[in-house]
């Protein structure tokens, strides 16, 4: 079972005369480099950055004395009066408007304190294979803060929509605390009824949790869990420990978007021939196309596992797919039919694993980027004179069959966009 509990946030003070944050919000730690941490800083010295990245970038740790400064700015912010600690628990509803494709989205959220438990071992789950990183800069900052300076984002399933209508039921027109950033506006409120907090409670107990976003952060919960109990000794049942921060949103929100990641292969000449020799893939050439962005478009009709290859030498599109859908049963024995049915499984699985690798790289693994955007994904192809591999976003019906298959997503297969606002709620751990 899922378990989650209300949090005494620390936060940005706020009143009746100052509830915007905007010069305070940051990215997440792991999107920003030492120019984008310099220009936040430069705009308003109490930026959360100051106590989010020591490090630049955040791979491997510091030495001490970073975190220990870490430690202490959030201490005089403290003392200061520049942020709050909350005396009441409360769940704190996040909304994040936003444009993206003329359409105008509200994605709804609460941050609340999720129960550690190992992958696999209870109701929270991982959602798509993650690439190893090194966890120690977190760890420390953790160890030095004793906070989750960041949270986690978490999926559940929700098709009543009974969670959202009961954290929004009464809410205030006014927010607690409101901010922009990167022409996304991010409003938040708390919940503190005790009533209502526990009824949100026992409708998330029996349900999953599915990590969007985080996994390293959740991992680095537990480390630091552990690392508490070798320290000081058995942690009482409701200790903040036991919890890491989690944004919660429900897998049916009308503002959950996902975008797709595309592939570049640097250098990489694919002769078209080797794609249909084998006669099984289908491939359909796209004649003139307006923009990157249009070919990703144009990529539905041609069914959920189509996908498009961009040749840098040449610049000529090509839609490909599988001629038989289940053209990954005999090969991907390992992985649920519902994996099995992903383009980006026909991508990796069959098209770059039993194409390109063996026949264009004699043996050798691809070296491939990752790139958020059809437009960058086509120049760095063309300016490397290598092929691009351009997706469809993943539905969260793909999502979900995959997830309830007990499988794992591709490694970069879902792009939730826009990110979370860093700066709003930090959950104390002590």
């Amino acid at each position: 079972m899922s378990i989650v509990r209300p949090l005494p946030a620390i936060r940005y003070r706020t009143d009746e005369g100052h509830v915007d944050l905007s010069t305070r919000l940051a990215p997440p730690y792991d999107v920003l480099d030492a120019e984008g941490k310099r220009r936040l800083l430069e705009r308003d010295p109490d930026n959360f950055v100051k106590i989010d990245l020591p490090v630049v970038p955040a791979k491997a740790a510091g030495p001490p004395e970073v975190y220990a400064a870490c430690r202490d700015q959030l201490q005089r912010w403290l003392r200061d009066g520049v942020m709050v600690r909350d005396t009441q628990p409360a769940f704190y509803v996040y909304h994040q408007r936003f444009t993206h494709g003329g359409r105008e989205y509200t994605r709804k959220k609460f941050f609340a304190r999720l129960r550690l438990e190992p992958f696999g071992s209870g109701s929270v789950f991982p959602h798509e294979r993650t690439f190893g990183g090194p966890k120690e800069d977190r760890l420390a900052l953790t160890q030095a803060t004793r906070a989750n300076l960041s949270p986690i984002f978490g999926l559940y399933e929700d098709a009543r929509n009974e969670v959202s209508s009961l954290l929004e039921a009464g809410l205030p027109e006014r927010p607690l605390a409101r901010g922009s950033m990167d022409g996304v506006e991010s409003l938040l409120w708390s919940v503190t009824d005790a009533r209502r907090v526990e009824a949100v409670a026992e409708l998330l107990r029996p349900r999953s949790i599915y990590i969007a976003d985080g996994h390293h952060r959740y991992g680095t919960g537990l480390m630091y869990r552990d690392w508490l109990v070798k320290t000081s000794g058995p942690l009482p049942d409701e200790h903040p420990a036991n919890y890491v921060l989690a944004v919660l949103c429900a897998m049916e929100d009308p503002g959950l978007l996902i975008l797709p990641t595309h592939r570049v292969l640097p250098g990489v000449r694919i002769p078209p021939a080797e794609f249909t020799t084998a006669g099984q893939i289908e491939a359909a050439p796209l004649s003139a196309p307006r923009d990157p962005e249009s070919v990703v478009a144009a990529l539905a009709g041609y069914g959920p596992q189509a996908i498009a290859w961009f040749d840098g030498t040449s610049g000529e599109y090509c839609v490909l797919r599988p001629r038989a859908a289940d053209l990954l049963d005999p090969i991907a024995t390992d992985h649920s039919p519902a994996w099995r049915r992903l383009a980006l499984a026909f991508l990796h699985a069959f098209v770059l694993d039993c194409i390109v690798r063996p026949k264009v790289l004699r043996g050798d693994e691809a070296t491939i980027h990752y790139i958020k955007t059809a437009s960058e994904a086509v120049d760095e192809a063309r300016q490397t004179a290598g092929a691009a591999f351009l997706l469809q976003p993943t539905t969260m019906e793909e999502l979900r069959a995959v997830c309830s298959a007990g499988d794992l997503m591709p490694q970069k297969s879902t792009f939730f966009w826009p990110k979370l606002a860093s700066g709003l709620v930090i959950n104390p751990l002590e």
